[in-house]
Formats: structure tokens, sequence, C-alpha cells
């Protein structure tokens, strides 16, 4: 991690986010990171702070999760106030131009702002392990499931139809499911590791579910593949081999999108911008160097 830090909170509707920035005296187009979830904190992508050697590279933990204020209501937790949110941190931080980098939920927040906002300083968007068809998503899970050993399998199915997620046997089927598709490091690494221990698990209950295959959430209808050529900045698609987000559901993305690019990680999942951090990080440099 190079360069000066600056930090602060930004007052946004519901309470106040906390934004961290690396690089804030680079010269570059800065890079605004938006992390996944919904409910897991930035920790988990600091590596992406490595980018701050180019340009200011900012991360905020959005409401009610990680150093941000708590959510008041429940009424709050909407990918609508979540793009306003992010329009706010825009504007305090004073972005005329800059890039996005959504990781997992943040590619559906990203790509929800981009449509609400239209902003007209984004210049390059990356969309890492995407989800933007709830339909779509499920369904790859879904597939994954099936290919769980039998044992594993059944425990999953057997506590979704009695909706008994605390069970420790359910967590336990839920973690080799992660190792499998989440991130396939052993152990997994600590800025990780730090982002599960602050994860805010009642955000993610309510918009998403009680796991990345289970959603029971208010993100069940999200599906914005239709419009996806509304988005005319260029955009990078990222995903691993073995990715929630599918390489199949994200070329699928991708040719939804005119001149959008797309990187598959091999020997990867979901956390494809850790297990293959250098290889990751030269391919966002490239595309964003074509700025």
């Amino acid at each position: 991690m190079t360069g000066k830090l600056c930090e602060g909170k930004i007052p946004v509707t519901g309470g106040k986010v906390w934004y961290r920035i690396f690089g804030p005296e680079k010269t570059g187009t800065p890079l605004l990171v938006l992390h996944g979830g919904p409910g897991i904190p930035h920790d988990y992508l600091l590596p992406l702070a490595k980018l701050a050697d180019e340009r200011p590279v900012i991360f905020y933990d959005q409401l009610g999760c990680g150093n941000s204020g708590p959510v008041p209501d429940e009424s709050l937790l909407t990918v609508e106030r979540f793009a306003e949110e992010l329009a706010q941190v825009q504007n305090a931080l004073g972005l005329d131009t800059f890039h996005i980098l959504g990781q997992s939920w943040g590619s559906m927040l990203a790509v929800e702002y981009m449509l609400r906002k239209r902003p007209a300083g984004v210049q390059r968007l990356i969309l890492s392990g995407p989800c933007l068809a709830a339909s779509r998503w499920n369904a790859d899970q879904r597939q994954y499931v099936s290919e769980l050993p039998k044992e594993t399998r059944d425990i999953i199915l057997r506590h979704e139809t009695t909706g008994d997620f605390e069970s420790p046997e359910y967590q336990d089927a839920m973690m080799a499911y992660y190792r499998l598709h989440i991130c396939r490091m052993d152990p997994w690494p600590d800025c990780l590791m730090r982002s599960m221990e602050r994860f805010a698990i009642p955000v993610y209950r309510y918009m998403w579910g009680p796991s990345e295959f289970t959603c029971t959430g208010t993100l069940g209808s999200f599906d914005v593949t239709a419009r996806l050529r509304e988005i005319t900045v260029p955009v990078l698609f990222t995903c691993g081999r073995y990715d929630e987000a599918t390489p199949a559901s994200t070329a699928y993305y991708q040719k939804m999108l005119p001149g959008s690019q797309i990187a598959v990680f091999e020997d990867a999942s979901h956390a494809h911008h850790l297990e293959k951090e250098d290889e990751f990080l030269a391919v966002v440099r490239t595309f964003l160097r074509g700025a």
C-alpha cells in the first residue's frame, strides 16, 4: 500500500459512511471501489490499494457495516438508497472524473448507479464477480450445490426446508461450499478474514438471505440485463473459473454490452483478486491505463 492516506466520514441519507483514500496526491484518474455483501466491509479489497502508485484509490464502507454508522431503519436497505449514497460519496469527495470497480454486490450497485444517476464523470467501469440478474445467479448456485458430495448437499437441502440456518452442520456445509466458490486459498488471507469478522449479517440477510446459495431477501428480483446496453463507458468484466459469478453468466453479461471486455482467471473463484492478485492487478492496470 503506497502513498499518503486520507480518511474521514461523509453524511449520507440515514447516517455517516467512512472512507479512506490511498495515494490522494497521485494525478491519475481516481478509482472508487464498491465492496460486496451487502454488508461485507472493504477490508478484503485492500490489495487494490497497490494501484495507488498511479492514482488515488478510494474505499468506503456502505452504511450499516464496517467503519460506517448503523442503519437506523430497514426501509433504508434498498438498492435505490445505496445508489443515492454512492452519489453522495462522489459529491462529497469532489470526484468530477473517476473510475468504478464494483465487486459482487458492488457490481449490482455500480450498474444501478450508472443507470439511475447517469453520472457524467465515470470514465471506466470494472465489474468483478458480477451479479446482474439474481435469477441467473441463483440458478448457477443451485447447479454448484448439486455438484457437492451427497452428504453436504443433503444437509443444505434439509435445512433450507426447515429454515434452521443457524445449525452448526448447515454452517459447516455452507463453509465447504464457500471454500470452493468464494475463496479457494487455505488459509483465507487476513484481509478476507477481517471482512468476515465484521460482516453485517442483518444487512446481508435482509437484502440477500442466509447464504450465497439461498436467496430469500429483497434482491431476489434484481435484474438489469435488459438495460446493460444503456451503459456507454468502457466496461471490464472479471471472474474466476470456479466463481459464483460463473464464466458462462459473466460472458452472457459481457455479450449484452457491446464493446466490453472479459477476463477469466484460472484456478480461482469469487475472490480471484486475492487468489490471482498479481494477474488481477495487471489486468486492471492495463484497462484503466487505456483511458
